[in-house]
């Protein structure tokens, strides 16, 4: 057990009545994405670019120049065929298909619709009289189902299930998830009610049965989540994945989840558990699950995140070693594991009411998951690094194709995360133009928002209750717009500038209580009413404490909810050798011609180089840039760096004939 925590966890209040916010953020529930209209500058070409580009690519690589709709027409077709391509190969299937659900829902296609159902129809017929649906066992042989834990066949059912949900959401159609429904009684007759032990070497079923009863009202599904979280830690988990580590941490089963403590093992797997222990807590109203995951929480984000959100820095087992270790040009950082950020923090929020999870939903969205996607569209990111030396960059596709839908569907379903409410409270999360309709106990109220964030700070927030009525509306306020860019002192700010922020009711100040970093306004709203919030943006440089060693003497600049960086088509030759000096002054302007139009960083900052004898070394100033960490990489592979020098000893110099 790590020293941390005698000193740091001294006591945990239960999240069920501690305070009335708390309270009150227990009936929280987030407003979803078949709900919400997205209007907004920024996403709504990134979800358009999705639905034109990321999509079709996915259709493509499944159907067409992959196996994987391949297998369930050969399970159809009764003929002795061989299974193709990897043994987890389904889930990218359902994965697609939820992308395509959320996309249907945000731009209606009956040509696109029709794929699905026909993707639909396949997957159907491929299941088994007794509901099991996995392509790999059916077409290698069915004597060996469910004989080894690793195999992914509850994670394939997981991401059916999600797909499922979703395509109901947004189509009224119950084909797949009457497929999904089947497919987990099959799995609750042949482990829970049997009392068979079994262990989800990927996790990724939990949160999904919990969707499931959520949408079908059975509570079988609900408590089936509830059992797979209570199988691990008690040394059920056999198979080639435990056999191979050699130490259960891998998949998070080394001790009963009520009981961990720290982050270990494999990131994405641990995302996705946590996720869905979050959710069972909530539904179960279970205190020891909300105990654990603040505990594994604060040693995520105190101790194992990058300043990007990004999460997971070793590539030998995808996710963590030890606290602190962060390196930049060897950041694994996997893009499905900052999605799974963004599920686990939305989670944490709705528990607790405190807008800090979403100060970390939104670092991950905006950098560590957005980076994944380029701004074509049809090339991605599976790691993430924070350092380049130009020879790494993005690609069409993986063998392992978890990320290019993964991202596909986060984007697809940005209206998830934008908006919560209670019987009687609104909450606004993101800053995202767009506009809903909230069902309150005293009657519906509309609520829009108009900004151009994450470029500006200003945000418009126009009410129109259908008649005038009394409620609470939070406001996060961010944690950088308030003096801390990230929960916990692993980073702060290196420079004095002021944060402060704004806030009017229709162009007068306004009274408002700030509660677990949201500003309360609590008044009698009518139609018209309009709050405007201000954010300052100024270039934030930020350092990170000693104990990242791979950031000692550097800073990081910030504006906003962006990481920026600098990248070599915007500074040849320049990118490792200029240093960052207190007294440097930075400025902001937005660039159409630079990546489709982003906000660029600028200063004259000192460039070391070598004199005319190549002996000696020189200062000269010259102009740096910086960029949206999301956007690099978008102008072929180059040299980048997040983490910028303060000091002449972490330079690079380059000669004239190109040597260090």
């Amino acid at each position: 057990m790590k020293a941390h925590q005698h000193t740091i966890f001294i006591a945990l209040a239960t999240f069920i009545g501690a305070t009335q916010a708390q309270a009150q953020s227990s009936r929280m529930e987030a407003i979803g994405f078949s709900h919400v209209q997205i209007t907004d500058s920024f996403w709504s070409p990134r979800i358009d670019k999705v639905t034109r580009v990321t999509i079709p690519v996915c259709i493509d690589q499944t159907e067409v120049k992959t196996p994987r709709i391949r297998n369930f027409e050969k399970v159809a077709r009764h003929a002795g065929e061989k299974h193709e391509g990897i043994y987890f190969d389904d889930s990218d299937v359902y994965k697609a298909l939820e992308a395509i659900a959320y996309s249907l829902k945000n731009h209606p296609d009956k040509t696109l619709e029709a794929k699905a159902d026909e993707w639909i129809d396949k997957i159907a017929r491929a299941q088994q009289p007794d509901g099991y649906l996995n392509t790999y066992y059916t077409l290698n042989g069915l004597d060996q189902r469910w004989t080894d834990m690793e195999k992914h066949e509850d994670y394939c059912a997981g991401h059916l299930i999600e797909a499922a949900v979703a395509y109901y959401n947004t189509t009224g159609k119950r084909r797949l998830l009457d497929v999904a429904t089947r497919l987990a009684d099959h799995i609750d007759v042949t482990f829970r009610q049997t009392g068979r032990h079994w262990v989800s070497g990927h996790e990724e079923i939990e949160l999904a049965l919990v969707k499931l009863y959520k949408t079908t009202g059975n509570n079988k599904y609900l408590d089936l989540a509830q059992w797979y979280i209570e199988q691990r830690g008690h040394g059920y988990g056999k198979g080639v994945i435990w056999d191979q580590w050699k130490d259960p941490k891998y998949c998070q089963d080394d001790v009963p989840v009520r009981d961990q403590r720290e982050i270990e093992g494999h990131a994405v797997r641990a995302m996705y558990l946590y996720t869905g222990a979050a959710d069972v807590g909530a539904a179960k109203g279970d205190s020891g699950y909300m105990t654990a995951m603040k505990h594994v929480w604060e040693d995520v984000i105190f101790r194992n995140m990058y300043i990007t959100g990004g999460i997971g820095s070793s590539g030998k087992n995808e996710g963590f070693s030890v606290d602190y270790d962060l390196p930049n040009h060897q950041a694994y950082c996997e893009t499905c594991a900052s999605v799974g950020m963004v599920l686990w923090n939305q989670r944490m929020n709705l528990l607790t009411g405190d807008a800090k999870y979403i100060d970390v939903l939104e670092r991950s969205l905006y950098n560590g998951a957005l980076d994944g996607l380029s701004l074509s569209g049809d090339r991605f990111f599976y790691g993430n690094p924070l350092a380049a030396d130009g020879n790494y960059g993005r690609s069409e596709w993986f063998g392992t194709a978890c990320c290019p839908s993964n991202i596909a569907r986060l984007v697809e379903s940005l209206g998830n995360y934008i908006y919560a409410s209670s019987d009687n409270a609104i909450w606004v999360n993101l800053f995202v133009g767009s506009n809903t309709t909230v069902p309150l106990r005293a009657g519906n109220v509309q609520i829009a928002q108009q900004t151009a964030y994450p470029w500006d700070g200003t945000v418009k927030i126009t009410l129109n209750p259908a008649k005038a009525q009394s409620f609470p509306l939070y406001i996060r306020i961010p944690g950088w717009a308030q003096g801390q860019p990230v929960p916990g002192n692993t980073y702060h700010y290196a420079d004095g500038l002021d944060s402060s922020f704004r806030l009017t009711l229709n162009g007068a100040p306004v009274k408002y209580s700030v509660q677990q970093g949201y500003a309360v306004i609590e008044t009698k709203w009518k139609k018209g009413d309009v709050v405007m919030l201000g954010l300052p943006m100024p270039v934030r440089r930020i350092a990170a404490i000693d104990s990242v060693r791979a950031d000692q003497g550097r800073v990081a600049l910030q504006r906003g909810p962006l990481v920026y960086c600098v990248e070599q088509p915007d500074n040849a030759g320049k990118v490792k050798s200029f240093v960052v000096p207190d007294d440097a002054v930075f400025h902001a302007s937005y660039d159409r011609s630079t990546l489709g139009g982003v906000v660029v960083i600028t200063s004259e900052l000192p460039v070391l180089i070598p004199d005319e004898t190549k002996q000696n070394i020189k200062t000269v100033k010259e102009p740096i840039t910086a960029i949206p960490y999301f956007s690099w990489d978008n102008r072929g592979n180059a040299e980048m760096q997040v983490w910028l020098p303060v000091k002449i000893g972490s330079v690079t110099i380059r000669t004239g004939n190109g040597e260090d």
